[in-house]
């Protein structure tokens, strides 16, 4: 569990829960951020409701909190007339990462559904994903995040140094890069984090491009027998699961859109400012999500591609091989017809009683022999194709 109270310029850390919900607790010009994994969320939550309550004056419904404690949900979006919640599932820290419980039920008391085991390179497990739940209020961003916190932690450091002061105490940016570092609101930090949650699906591309493009390369070569369907078909598995993600992430993030622009006219320049700078970074979002899926789409036809190309290629190869053969028995068909009527049991044949009749007949045997070799090559019938 992580608590930062944020105000303005200024990130700073609470240890526990209980304090906050004191009234006057909080600045009046700040807000929360409550990061919680589901385990602790689940143990917290009355202390969390009374929070809500204290600084919110609205609670979660349980509905919501089902949703935020199940482990299996897809990203969507929902609301109410006081707090927006949004799932979004983000990468595995690693292998076997999707496989953590603590033996209780997503919402009770039924066990955790089981982690599929993924083979192949490392990065194809990385596509299983776990769900991390936002609930926004005007004042608390209650986030709730897989038991390893990974993306929490690392977005929290960042937020830290950014409202850390220096040793004389003045802010330890100037007042420009400070506002544009630090969250002016709970949906700007939550847009944050989402954000980089995205970004760990645009890092992902690299690795499983050069992935494909080695697959590729092997498949293309004629001279290499490729053996690794296994992989290549969890790939392409893979590949369509991280599609049908990013297509429910892409859905959330445009329903959250088109609430924000269902708003009243905002009162005041300052809130205008503010509400189009969450419009700009919800934009923002959505556009990287948008390449993630043109990227998944471009690297399923590449892998589509590369296997009939790998087919083609086996057929041409087999086609040369035959082509061959077929020359080859062109080539003697004649020569297999000069031996059978020299074999024949006639009594009178031309030059079976000569001397000279067997060189004679072998030398008509080579010549036609070269002059059916020279025909072919000259049609390209022996030529190998490149």
């Amino acid at each position: 569990m992580r608590i930062f109270e944020i105000d303005r310029s200024r990130v700073s850390e609470h240890p526990a829960l209980a304090p906050l919900a004191l009234p006057g607790a909080c600045a009046a010009q700040g807000y929360l951020w409550i990061s919680l994994t589901r385990d602790e969320f689940r143990a917290s939550l009355p202390e969390v409701q009374q929070i809500l309550q204290s600084l919110c004056q609205a609670q979660l419904v349980d509905l919501h909190v089902a949703d935020l404690l199940n482990d299996q949900l897809p990203s969507h979006y929902d609301y109410t007339s006081q707090y927006d919640v949004l799932v979004f599932r983000r990468l595995s820290s690693g292998p076997g990462q999707a496989a953590l419980g603590n033996g209780k039920g997503t919402t009770g008391g039924e066990p955790p559904l089981p982690a599929p085991l993924r083979h192949g390179p490392p990065v194809l497990r990385r596509v299983d994903t776990r769900p991390v739940g936002f609930a926004l209020f005007d004042r608390v961003l209650l986030s709730v995040h897989p038991e390893d916190g990974a993306v929490r932690d690392a977005f929290a450091a960042r937020l830290l140094a950014a409202g850390s002061p220096d040793d004389k105490g003045a802010p330890a940016l100037d007042v420009r890069a400070t506002s544009a570092r630090v969250p002016t609101g709970t949906a700007d930090l939550m847009l944050r984090v989402i954000n980089q949650i995205v970004d760990g699906y645009l890092d992902m591309r690299r690795e499983l491009t050069r992935q494909l493009d080695h697959w590729q390369t092997e498949l293309i070569d004629p001279r290499s027998r490729f053996t690794n369907w296994g992989a290549l078909m969890e790939a392409r598995q893979s590949l369509h699961h991280l599609d049908e993600i990013c297509e429910d992430q892409r859905a959330a993030i445009q329903d959250w859109i088109d609430s924000l622009e269902t708003l009243p006219p905002a009162q005041g320049e300052a809130e205008q400012r503010e509400r189009e700078l969450i419009m700009v970074r919800s934009r923002d979002v959505l556009e990287h999500i948008e390449r993630v899926v043109h990227h998944v789409h471009r690297l399923e036809q590449n892998a589509e591609t590369a296997v009939q190309m790998h087919f083609s290629v086996q057929g041409h190869r087999a086609n040369d091989i035959m082509r061959v053969l077929t020359v080859l028995t062109a080539i003697f068909l004649p020569l297999n017809l000069i031996a059978g009527i020299f074999g024949m049991n006639f009594e009178f044949i031309p030059l079976v009683h000569k001397a000279d009749g067997f060189w004679i007949a072998m030398m008509a045997m080579l010549v036609i022999a070269l002059l059916l070799v020279l025909v072919f090559w000259r049609k390209r019938y022996l030529a190998r194709t490149r």
